[in-house]
């Protein structure tokens, strides 16, 4: 297990600042520490020849200020690690987030069905929250380790050659007793980190599915599912916490016994005279010093094991480059056009086989893609967003210059909706455009107050007015970025024929208006609006023009 995982300072800019910050806050810390041994020893022999004197001489005073403001000089650089970690550990855990979001979305929904989407969840959340202790304390120490340890080494062979060799060799022991301790630790941590993530997915995934195993009568049964794996992961903590107590242990001892040389070294030659009290009573200072930062990193390593192991999850994620059937989607070209175009676009599933699929579509074209359910259509719409990896090509009608994505609006056949209000649904956004928001429900045909406020899911909703929700969302974005190509898969199936026939209305609206609307559906009235209608089947794709009554 690596002490750092260098991809970690490849893709976060904020850890790389972090880690020269806090080596320069481990580098003042350690002359602090310097000057605090050297102060305390000036000032033990200047009261030691006070005594024999008589008189107190005012470098005292001087060798006391000293102390003091390396004191303070100490705590003050201790804080600014403090607050630099807390700093650090919040923004590297946004980026995470925001870059394994954003690959995530490229990488589409074939990538995403082969991982659960609990665990992804789990590590995304709780796992990078671990994070804090791996920022928060050891990557302070290492950083301080790093700078601090050699510097002492030095400090202490300057006061005493003999001391600073036995420091020397003694130092290596505790790396020793850390990589032994660290290999026993990583299984135990490993399993601890899976434990965590098993009981995240099944506790995620036991709420979404809570309604359907209420009406089953099952629901009770997950008490105990879920109490069993908790009772695991409660087992695989406390084994992590006893191997970190007998490491700490381990570490206290060599440290101790190191320390104990180095004083009776220092005592024996006290008393024949062969060192003077000002030497001895430096090294004596910086000895336990010298052990303190290699130790505590070798602590910190087993409390910031959560956050390293929710990284390398994350790192993980991120070098894998590759989609669900280990090929990358092809790139949907995007150069400026005026029509949209498949040339041979063929998507090979494990069943079946779809195209390949030949089709000009100018603006002002509604496409209609009809077939059984399972058929393909919501393959194609995602082989057309970009999403699916697929053979031909696709060409995106828009001007040159923007993205595919940036020239589509896509409605998925579920809603989608989270915990807020309609409006805020509808915008995607906290701080929605009222006028557009109300314009775009009376378009879907929903007379609901965009004010109104739903539950995760859509709760408080019906299936229609979620469904048309989902269909304004679209209309909103269409509205705001004016794409010229709309995607609407299934947006009728939940509408009784009034609802149906308003939302057709608008589909027809948005063709006229210069779009490209391509829509799957199964509902006659939609399929009896289109200009251009794809039959998916289960083995062939037939396009027909003029399906439009």
């Amino acid at each position: 297990m690596k002490p750092l995982d260098p991809r970690l300072l490849r893709l976060s800019r904020t850890a790389r600042g972090f880690i020269v910050a806090a080596a320069g806050t481990g580098l003042l810390r350690t002359l602090a520490t310097i000057a605090i041994a050297w102060g305390i020893a000036a000032a033990v022999t200047i009261g030691v020849d006070a005594v024999r004197d008589g008189a107190l001489p005012a470098t005292f005073a001087q060798a006391l200020g000293l102390l003091g403001g390396a004191f303070v000089v100490r705590a003050v650089a201790a804080w600014a690690t403090d607050d630099l970690a807390a700093r650090a550990a919040a923004r590297v855990k946004s980026e995470l987030r925001a870059t394994v979001l954003t690959r995530a979305a490229e990488r589409g929904p074939e990538w995403l069905a082969e991982r659960s989407s609990a665990g992804f969840a789990t590590t995304l959340g709780p796992g990078l929250d671990a994070l804090d202790a791996y920022f928060g304390r050891y990557l302070p120490q290492l950083a301080l380790t790093a700078v601090a340890t050699p510097a002492l080494l030095v400090a202490i062979g300057v006061g005493d050659l003999t001391s600073g060799l036995i420091v020397l060799c003694a130092l290596p022991v505790i790396p020793v007793f850390m990589i032994l301790i660290g290999l026993a630790t990583q299984a135990l941590q490993r399993k601890q980190s899976d434990a965590l993530a098993s009981l995240g997915g099944a506790f995620t995934e036991a709420v979404e599915g809570l309604a359907t195993l209420k009406v089953f009568g099952r629901a009770r049964r997950q008490v105990g599912r879920i109490g069993k794996l908790t009772d695991a992961y409660r087992k695989q903590t406390i084994g992590v916490l006893r191997l970190s107590f007998v490491s700490g242990f381990a570490l206290e001892l060599a440290a101790s016994l190191a320390v104990a040389l180095v004083a009776v070294s220092i005592g024996v030659r006290l008393v024949d005279g062969s060192l003077g009290l000002g030497a001895a009573m430096f090294v004596l200072v910086l000895a336990p010093e010298a052990f303190a930062p290699i130790r505590q990193v070798g602590a910190d390593f087993h409390a910031a094991q959560d956050g390293v192991e929710a990284a390398a999850s994350v790192l993980d994620v991120l070098d894998d480059d590759t989609t669900g059937d280990g090929h990358r989607a092809p790139a949907v070209a995007a150069t400026g056009a005026t029509a949209l175009v498949l040339d041979g676009l063929t998507i090979h599933r494990p069943d079946v086989v779809i195209g390949p699929i030949d089709l000009r579509a100018a603006p002002g074209t509604v496409v209609a893609l009809s077939g059984p359910s399972g058929s393909g259509k919501s393959s194609i719409i995602a082989a057309v967003r970009g999403a699916l990896p697929h053979e031909g090509t696709v060409t995106v009608p828009g001007s040159a210059g923007s993205t595919a994505a940036e020239r589509t609006t896509w409605a998925d056949q579920r809603p989608r909706l989270v915990r807020g209000t309609i409006a805020e649904n509808v915008a995607l956004s906290a701080t929605p455009d009222a006028p557009a928001v109300a314009a775009a429900l009376g378009a879907a045909g929903l007379g609901l107050d965009p004010g109104l406020p739903v539950g995760s899911g859509g709760a408080g909703l019906s299936g229609g007015q979620a469904q048309r929700v989902a269909v304004a969302r679209a209309l909103y974005r269409v509205a705001r970025a004016d794409t010229p190509l709309v995607l609407l898969d299934e947006p009728t199936s939940a509408l009784d024929a009034d609802a149906e026939a308003r939302v057709v209305a608008t589909i027809r609206r948005l063709a006229a208006d210069g779009r490209v609307v391509v829509v799957a559906s199964h509902r006659p009235a939609v399929l009896a609006a289109a200009d251009v209608r794809v039959d998916v089947g289960s083995t062939s794709v037939a396009v027909t023009s003029g399906a439009r009554a």
